[in-house]
């Protein structure tokens, strides 16, 4: 995922440019967003891997058939399918604080794809820290989300209890506190509790670790902070150090490497991870061979393959990255290639590199395209609705520019482009 890049509109320029890079994180900005690397841990990571053969340092349900085949349903996205096969083992498992937090995972994924939180331009292009955005989950979706949470707690808890040498425990106790702070961090903005239970998530972590240190699953979380400790500024890193929390860039790195490696239950989510901090640290080439690595292994992943084009697009090519933005559709349009696909997310951030290369038209026209998706979020489709007001304004094309200004200030619904929308229709968008 996309979190460390400018949160700010870009700038069109009136004359062509070689390529489409967003630019670097804004100096205010990014200390905030570090800090909240670790709490949402499973939100840049979007999935986790299927078990892998092994005997030791993980709980033996991870390893079981049925966990196998219902993760190949929630990579490919089928959300729904993949809910009854993980209720399915929760019921045969009751007292495992897995087979919970596989629920609650399914179930917070699913909420977050529909509110088109997993599409990583929201990070890229507005300031995810102080949106107005609202995101109008379900009453009984966040209920169920706290209960499963409460219940994989509690379960791990009494496990805790009986033998607190038990690292299956730790680790799950820890799974289900970083999947909630994800949680409430990307739909409520809750950065405060979602800080505690990101910072609980880390020592569960690493109390697995002291009792198991092959426990390869619980070096993800460790790693996470580790990196984004050490990229926070000076000041702030002395005065998280004073509580015993420290950071070192490569060694977060080097962790989530021998997770990717050796983890049982997140080895795909530390490579995602993987791909994000190099990509923050400007090492292109790097975060691109990690994530066309994914992508290569789950081909009909909707998101890794739409990922693939987003990083390119930061790595500054254009050219490429539209090729691969058209690559998705074209798949896209092949029946059931894709289970689900959201489409104005490609749309989206195939107007956006098109509206880096000057290609104004073609980025209108894709910026219309993604709100007139039928499942497109209120808020991405007002979104796309203002930038193609921009892009009709710098066209000439004023009235077209009213039109959109208006729908994307129109009332109800979200209203985070509603100020912006309302400047443009006193005057014209000029791309400065």
């Amino acid at each position: 995922m996309r979190l460390y890049n400018n949160c700010k509109e870009p700038t069109v320029h009136t004359a062509p440019t070689a390529h489409s890079r967003m630019p670097a994180s804004h100096p205010r900005e990014w200390p905030l967003l570090c800090s909240v690397v670790l709490i949402a841990a499973s939100f840049f990571a979007i999935f986790p891997a299927h078990a892998q053969p092994s005997s030791v340092h993980t709980d033996p349900i991870n390893l079981s058939p049925e966990v196998r085949e219902a993760h190949v349903l929630f990579y490919n996205l089928d959300y729904d399918n993949a809910l009854s096969h993980f209720e399915a083992i929760q019921r045969a498992h009751p007292d495992n604080p897995m087979a919970t937090n596989y629920i609650l995972m399914t179930l917070i994924f699913r909420e977050l794809y529909h509110q088109d939180l997993l599409d990583t331009t929201y990070y890229a292009h507005d300031s995810f820290l102080s949106s107005k955005r609202d995101v109008p989950v379900p009453q009984a979706t966040r209920d169920r989300i706290e209960q499963l949470t409460n219940s994989a707690v509690n379960l791990a808890d009494r496990q805790i209890k009986n033998n607190p040498n038990d690292a299956n425990a730790y680790f799950a106790r820890g799974y289900a506190r970083g999947m909630h702070a994800a949680f409430i961090t990307l739909a409520d903005h809750s950065f405060v509790g979602a800080a505690r239970q990101g910072l609980s998530s880390r020592q569960d972590s690493e109390q697995a670790l002291r009792i198991d240190p092959d426990y390869a699953d619980a070096k993800m979380a460790v790693g996470i902070q580790q990196f984004a400790v050490a990229s926070l500024p000076r000041l702030l890193r002395i005065m998280i150090g004073i509580t015993g929390v420290t950071g070192n860039k490569e060694k977060g790195l080097d962790l989530l490497r021998q997770c990717a490696a050796k983890g049982i239950v997140n080895p795909i989510e530390c490579r995602t991870a993987l791909s994000l901090f190099l990509r923050h640290d400007g090492r292109y080439p790097e975060a691109l061979a990690v994530q066309r690595g994914l992508a290569q292994q789950f081909p009909h992943d909707y998101l890794f393959r739409l990922e693939e084009a987003n990083l390119t697009k930061d790595k500054g090519d254009g050219p490429a990255a539209i090729a691969t933005y058209q690559r998705v559709l074209d798949d896209a349009r092949k029946p059931g290639f894709f289970i689900d696909p959201r489409l104005q997310m490609t749309y989206f951030g195939l107007a956006d590199t098109q509206r880096g290369q000057n290609q104004i038209a073609q980025a209108a026209q894709n910026y219309l395209n993604a709100a007139a998706q039928p499942k497109c979020s209120d808020w991405l489709k007002r979104r796309a609705q203002l930038n193609a007001g921009q892009m009709f304004d710098l066209l000439h094309q004023r009235d077209k520019a009213i039109q959109q200004y208006k729908e994307a200030s129109s009332g109800g619904g979200d209203q985070s482009q509603a100020d912006a929308a309302r400047k443009y229709l006193n005057s014209p968008y000029t791309g400065t």
